[in-house]
C-alpha cells in the first residue's frame, strides 16, 4: 500500500537529510582529521555510518511502499571549524533539525492515518533523543574542559572509543 503523496514528499526528503547529515559528519571528521584529535575523527567517521544507515531505512521503507525515489543532490559542508566545541555545537544544532523534521512526519503520518508509517518514525523519534543527548553530552565536557589540552586530549581519547 501506498502513502499518501504529502507523506511519500516527507520521507523522500528525509532521505535526502539523513545523507546530508552523513556528508555533514563526514565533513566534521575531515577537519578532526586535520588535528591532534583522531578520536573526534573515528567518532564522526562513525556517525556519518550511522546517518547513511538511517536513510537506507527509510529508503528500502519507501521501496517496501511501493514508490520510486528521486536522489537529490546533496550539497557542500564544512570542512573546517575553529574548535572541537564549534563542531560539536554545530552538530547539535544539526540534530535539533533533523528532530524537527521528524516530529513534522510524524504529524503528517498522523493526520493521514498511516499507521505503519508512525511505527517506523517512532524508532527515529527515539533514536534523536539519543543523537541529541550524546552532541550535548561532548559540549558539556568540551566546555567544562575550557581549552585545557590535557583535558581535550582525555575527552577525544574517550570519543576514539566508540564502537560500531
Amino acid at each position: 500500500m501506498q502513502m499518501k503523496q504529502q507523506l511519500f514528499d516527507l520521507f523522500q526528503a528525509q532521505i535526502r537529510n539523513e545523507l546530508e547529515s552523513a556528508y555533514k559528519y563526514l565533513g566534521m571528521a575531515a577537519y578532526f582529521e586535520t588535528t591532534p584529535f583522531k578520536g573526534f575523527a573515528s567518532w564522526m567517521r562513525l556517525q556519518a555510518k550511522e546517518e547513511i544507515e538511517h536513510a537506507t531505512k527509510f529508503f528500502d521503507y519507501v521501496h517496501d511502499r511501493g514508490h520510486h525515489l528521486q536522489l537529490p543532490a546533496i550539497q557542500a559542508v564544512a570542512t573546517e571549524y575553529a574548535s572541537p566545541l564549534e563542531a560539536f555545537c554545530e552538530a547539535l544544532a544539526h540534530e535539533q533539525l533533523v528532530t524537527r523534521l521528524i516530529n513534522g512526519m510524524y504529524r503528517v503520518a498522523i493526520e493521514v492515518e498511516d499507521y505503519a508509517a508512525q511505527i517506523l518514525l517512532q524508532w527515529y523519534i527515539a533514536e534523536q533523543v539519543e543523537e541529541e543527548t550524546q552532541a550535548q553530552d561532548f559540549i558539556d565536557r568540551l566546555e567544562m574542559a575550557d581549552g585545557d589540552v590535557s583535558s581535550l586530549l582525555i575527552i577525544d581519547k574517550s570519543a576514539g572509543k566508540r564502537s560500531s
